[in-house]
């Protein structure tokens, strides 16, 4: 628990700093300096580093390529820290749609890559979600912007 206190006190600092905004649609993306491949490493290696539980990988592009459909390179995360998260659900169940997080790591058609996730703060104003209930949202604010602040480079 000590651990998650660091992280999270760190994540705020990091969130204060974020460069990426989400757009009305509460899309935030982040470009990486790195390839596909690193930038999955390297969130996942910071995500393993905050004690945060991952849950799952999900190659979207090979899903479409057995489906017989090309798309670009793309690649689902999701993970999340169930103390945090389920603040959210304890909030608003429907923000249960919301939790665990989920990462995009994509390829666009110029070779760049992406990490894009859903605002925390734009999630809260969608589940109506203010005042004291609506910490956890800025505390995972902070988190994936820690998070993401991992595949920008120097």
């Amino acid at each position: 628990m000590r651990h998650l206190s660091r992280v999270l006190a760190v994540a705020t600092l990091v969130a204060a700093t974020q460069v990426a905004i989400a757009a009305d649609d509460g899309v935030v993306r982040v470009k990486s300096a790195y390839p596909m491949a690193e930038t999955i490493a390297r969130i996942k290696k910071d995500v393993a580093a905050k004690g945060i539980r991952f849950f799952d990988e999900i190659d979207q592009s090979k899903l479409a390529a057995d489906a017989g459909i090309k798309v670009l390179p793309s690649t689902l995360l999701v993970f999340g820290n169930p103390p945090l998260g389920t603040q959210f659900i304890a909030a608003r169940p429907a923000a249960g749609l919301d939790w665990p997080v989920r990462l995009l790591v994509q390829q666009d058609e110029q070779g760049v890559v992406w990490a894009v996730y859903t605002d925390f703060g734009w999630l809260a104003r969608r589940h109506e979600v203010n005042g004291e209930a609506a910490r956890p949202f800025e505390t995972a604010s902070g988190v994936i912007g820690s998070i993401t602040s991992s595949v920008k480079g120097n």
